[in-house]
């Protein structure tokens, strides 16, 4: 797997957590979004990243996750992994219910980063 700037790994991190409840809230497409306007400025192609988490079998995600939050952690400072990590806990509460899968995701999450 080819390494990601850390926006791009982000972008990763946010979707697998988004979908590791088997549901893609509205209000979780919302943040993303909000996370792609902070991130993006300008119009970026993202068909490429969407087909490579879409293709991804639920016993792949951990890995996929862990690599992506490497690439982030390779990229950051502290306050911008302490900043991503109170916009996914917000992005894993955004539809007022945090399963039990999410909630590992995002505590594996903050694990490997130390934090």
């Amino acid at each position: 797997m080819q390494k990601s700037n850390k926006s791009i790994a982000g972008y990763h991190l946010l979707m697998i957590l988004s979908a590791v409840d088997d549901e893609f809230a509205s209000e979780e497409g919302i943040k993303i979004q909000q996370y792609l306007a902070e991130e993006f400025p300008f119009r970026i192609d993202l068909d490429n990243e969407i087909d490579a988490i879409a293709r991804l079998k639920r016993a792949e995600w951990k890995a996929h996750f862990e690599f992506h939050a490497k690439c982030f952690l390779e990229d950051s400072v502290e306050k911008e992994r302490k900043d991503f990590l109170a916009f996914a806990k917000s992005l894993i509460k955004a539809d007022e219910q945090v399963s039990s899968d999410e909630h590992q995701f995002y505590t594996h999450l903050k694990t490997l980063w130390s934090v």
